[in-house]
């Protein structure tokens, strides 16, 4: 059902991926985007963002530090990459931590569905209107499978799109279909931005395939299996280790390696 050779594809076209990203981890995911075979742009002026849009192969929208400006480009991406019927993904980034917050992502889903909607437990409750439990931009607490399915479906239901809802078990969704990655590390809450570097997977792996569905379940595998291997190659030294050893990870990664390792579970 899932097709690995997705990396393969990613590698050999080199997609251009338009990231309007966050100060935090923009770095990291323009690094992650180059480890896994794409080629990033980190652009947000709202006056190019037409442009940008329009030479990109995907465009991934990262809320995580919200202004003015970036909602303007952030629309104006959604108007042309609907208008020139090409794939992005949304990632609302702490959307329930204030009411400008969820306002704004409310405004953005308004114009148009992302064909992947990144989002942790705490935020889809929080678009759903069921309340939010976050802690800052993270989603504190354990929940069960059937808790996290039951929200993703009903958020791939309301937008009509694929929702990969992240956690110590990924869920992904689009509302006829969903299934469940494990794997990866526990030290992922670790570092800053982990959530944020698979959306720019979800954009690399969906510039290239035809399937939205598809391409969040490989992003997920494919870091999952990153961070379990990253973890051993930080010899248990650390957080910071651990960072640095997930681009190599995402670098070394080969087909072979992914389909070995990949734990997908219909649901």
């Amino acid at each position: 059902m899932f097709d690995f050779t997705q990396l393969e594809e990613v590698r050999r076209r080199r997609p251009l991926i338009h990231c309007v990203s966050n100060i935090v981890t923009a770095n990291d995911c323009a690094n992650l985007a180059l480890a896994v075979g794409a080629s990033p742009m980190m652009a947000e002026a709202p006056e190019e963002m037409a442009e940008i849009t329009a030479i990109s192969d995907s465009t991934v929208l990262n809320m995580g530090t919200p202004a003015a400006d970036k909602y303007s480009a952030a629309r104006v991406c959604i108007e042309e990459s609907k208008r020139l019927g090409k794939p992005f993904v949304l990632d609302p980034v702490g959307v329930g931590a204030s009411a400008w917050r969820l306002d704004g992502a409310s405004s953005l889903l308004s114009l148009g569905s992302p064909d992947i909607l990144r989002v942790n437990l705490a935020e889809a409750e929080a678009i759903l209107g069921l309340g939010a439990n976050e802690q800052g931009v993270d989603s504190p607490g354990r929940t069960d499978i059937e808790q996290r399915t039951r929200a993703a479906s009903a958020l791939a239901g309301m937008f009509c799109c694929t929702v990969l809802l992240t956690g110590e078990t990924d869920v992904v969704s689009d509302a006829r279909r969903s299934c469940a990655v494990s794997g990866g590390s526990g030290m992922m809450p670790y570092i800053t931005g982990s959530g944020c570097m698979l959306s720019v997977l979800c954009g690399a792996f969906l510039a290239v395939a035809g399937d939205a569905y598809s391409a969040a379940a490989t992003a997920s595998a494919y870091w999952k299996r990153c961070s379990e291997r990253a973890e051993i190659a930080a010899g248990g030294r650390g957080p910071g280790s651990l960072r640095q050893a997930l681009m190599d990870a995402a670098y070394a990664m080969t087909d072979e390696t992914l389909a070995s390792g990949a734990s997908i579970e219909e649901l």
